[in-house]
């Protein structure tokens, strides 16, 4: 499958990329915050890794940390980004399907997932023409 972008078309401007490089910073520096933190392990994180139903073993945190952490390096290098961005969405799925099975409150636990992934895709969609071309929102007649 090839997306090949039309040169007749304007390409990415500069305030899009400005703003998909500000919406993938903001992606990137959660992704480190939350990765560290596990890595750490903190007691907050052994403790709700336990209220979701998980061993609170520090391990299964650092494995987890680990998980994150390569998500957001993915996600960080321009070549990687999409593939990072796919790999985070199985992330985020995972946690909004163990937050479905405890319980958790819709709007703050559960979508959370859906508004990081739409962050996350949207900083690629306002920085790279190929990923506007694999998601037409748009569709031009000519």
């Amino acid at each position: 499958m090839s997306y090949a972008v039309d040169s007749s078309v304007p390409s990415v401007t500069r305030a899009q990329r400005v703003a998909g490089m500000i919406l993938s910073g903001l992606i990137i520096a959660f992704l480190v915050f939350d990765g560290v933190i596990k890595l750490i392990p903190l007691p907050v994180v052994t403790e709700m890794m336990a209220g979701l139903g998980y061993s609170a073993d520090p391990s299964l945190a650092r494995l987890l940390g680990v998980i994150t952490l390569g998500c957001a390096i993915l996600y960080a290098i321009p070549r990687t980004s999409v593939l990072g961005a796919i790999l985070l969405t199985g992330l985020l799925g995972g946690a909004m399907a163990t937050h479905l099975r405890v319980g958790s409150p819709i709007f703050s636990h559960l979508l959370f997932g859906v508004y990081v992934g739409v962050i996350a895709w949207g900083g690629l969609y306002l920085r790279y023409e190929a990923v506007r071309k694999m998601i037409p929102f748009f569709q031009r007649s000519f």
